[in-house]
């Protein structure tokens, strides 16, 4: 699964996405639906000048991959990881929580730059890009 860092990253031209994922191509990447939102309001909040490349952007990507639905099973997961993380005072960011639930409902690994919020989340596997 890849977190929505990454693709922002790639979009800014600081990390070069198609070739990190050519170099895995054994790797079924998807993304959370909550990632498509946080890209479209990216698009939503980009300039007049910047609105068009990035839509252009955003919608290669989500055509590219597929999109995770939040499903009940991911309602379980998402409220026991909050549950877990809240009692122990590691409280990551609220889309943090439900990419991380998604990710562990379908048995993903996580590709992420973010592996300091993502490593509170004690089941899941995750993926520095290089």
């Amino acid at each position: 699964m890849l977190d929505t860092d990454v693709i922002v990253e790639s979009e800014k031209g600081k990390f070069d996405l198609s070739s990190w994922l050519a170099s895995l191509p054994d790797e079924n990447f998807e993304i959370a639906a909550i990632t498509a939102a946080e890209l479209r309001h990216g698009v939503e909040r980009a300039s007049a000048i910047h609105r068009a490349s990035r839509e252009l952007y955003v919608n290669t990507i989500l055509d590219t991959f597929p999109i995770i639905p939040y499903t009940e099973r991911t309602a379980h997961e998402h409220a026991r990881i909050w549950a877990e993380l809240e009692a122990n005072g590691k409280m990551i960011g609220y889309y943090d929580l439900i990419v991380g639930a998604t990710a562990l409902e379908r048995g993903s690994r996580l590709a992420t730059f973010n592996k300091k919020h993502f490593r509170q989340i004690k089941e899941l596997s995750l993926i520095e890009p290089r």
